[in-house]
């Protein structure tokens, strides 16, 4: 991959429409659901990222809030001639940050089989079985915990930020 990949939020109506599209078209076409399916509703309150390449999304993955400390990954999604070559991995980077800003202690998800060694690479541990998704995607629940360090760092810096306020 020769260029700079870019991950952040999207900014226009046109990049969420893209991002919705590439949800839609990677995990719920192939499985003939309709579009509309591809979101949910927790749209408006999410934190949502998109990965860019020469500023096409090739990328894209959701953070919400489940509970004060506890945050939900859904909807990681990578185009197919970009897989493998670390979109997923740099998407997962910008939840973890912005998860740990946010002071949230734990995030979960429910993996694909397919994906469960990706997830566990990057610190998750299965908990238990997750859903089967339109009666044949099999899923894992899974969950990491920040350390202690992390949230001491993110009280620190919150101080910080108080102190040149």
């Amino acid at each position: 991959m020769s260029g700079i990949l870019i991950i952040r939020q999207p900014r226009t109506k046109k990049e969420f429409e893209l991002m919705y599209d590439l949800r839609w078209r990677i995990l719920r076409k192939p499985w003939n659901q309709p579009r509309g399916s591809e979101k949910d509703q927790f749209e408006s309150e999410a934190f949502h990222f998109i990965a860019l390449f020469l500023n096409r999304i090739v990328g894209t993955a959701r953070l919400h809030m489940v509970k004060e400390d506890v945050g939900q990954v859904r909807y990681l999604a990578v185009e197919e001639d970009f897989r493998k070559k670390g979109v997923a991995g740099k998407l997962m980077e910008a939840i973890h940050l912005t998860a740990k800003n946010k002071f949230i202690k734990y995030l979960v998800l429910n993996a694909r089989e397919t994906a469960i060694d990706f997830f566990k690479k990057i610190g998750y541990k299965v908990v238990e079985d997750g859903p089967t998704l339109f009666g044949e995607i099999k899923h894992k629940k899974m969950m990491v915990k920040f350390s202690r360090s992390d949230l001491r760092m993110q009280t620190i810096i919150e101080n910080l930020r108080k102190t040149l306020d």
